[in-house]
């Protein structure tokens, strides 16, 4: 891979990280999280999303591709990373590692997820508040469902962070330990919300 296109797909690889992927996963938490409310709070909101125009086509275009481009190139950084924390054990090596980590995760839950739920549909079942209820009946799927959640809140977190320091929006030290601060309190809130909303439906 040449130089210039490898930079080209890590920069287009961290823009579909945040745009749209981050705010599709943000949209998506806010929905779930309607289950605090109750089934019937679920559900209209569920069928509010199902009724969209050209659902399709956005699905597609602002998550199915982007979500393929971005955990395939992801898997491909992940495994040519040199991770050495056991050498040097600084905050942002950690955070690196973990990055690589969380994403592994996540891709694997978000096939998992798929599975479990659009292709459920595409098969005949409906998406409401009662498909979920019986995914996390189960125990087990349940401690998946939470540890991918928080996977995928700090992967979105910190990937901002990265975000930010790749595109030039944090240059200084002082921005980039602001940015870690503000990153961070994303990831918790984020956590919260998930979780809480999976907690929902048990």
């Amino acid at each position: 891979m040449t130089a210039n296109r490898e930079f080209f797909y890590r920069k287009l690889h961290s823009l579909l990280g945040v745009i749209p992927l981050g705010a599709f996963l943000f949209v998506h938490f806010m929905v779930n999280y309607q289950a605090v409310q109750g089934p019937e709070a679920y559900n209209a909101a569920a069928k509010m999303m199902e009724h969209l125009p050209f659902l399709l086509v956005l699905e597609f275009v602002l998550i199915y591709i982007p979500i393929l481009f971005h955990g395939i190139y992801g898997l491909y950084i992940a495994f040519q990373a040199r991770n050495n924390t056991s050498t040097y054990g600084y905050f942002r090596n950690w955070m690196f590692r973990l990055q690589r980590i969380t994403g592994v995760i996540v891709i694997i839950f978000v096939a998992w997820h798929v599975w479990d739920t659009r292709i459920a549909k595409a098969l005949g079942q409906e998406v409401n508040f009662n498909m979920m209820a019986d995914i996390v009946d189960n125990p087990v799927a349940l401690v998946l469902y939470i540890v991918s959640i928080a996977a995928a809140s700090f992967h979105l977190a910190n990937g901002l962070w990265s975000f930010a320091v790749t595109w030039g929006i944090t240059v200084s030290p002082r921005s980039q330990q602001i940015a870690t601060y503000v990153t961070m309190a994303i990831f918790v809130i984020m956590s919260f919300i998930g979780i809480r909303a999976i907690l929902a439906f048990v």
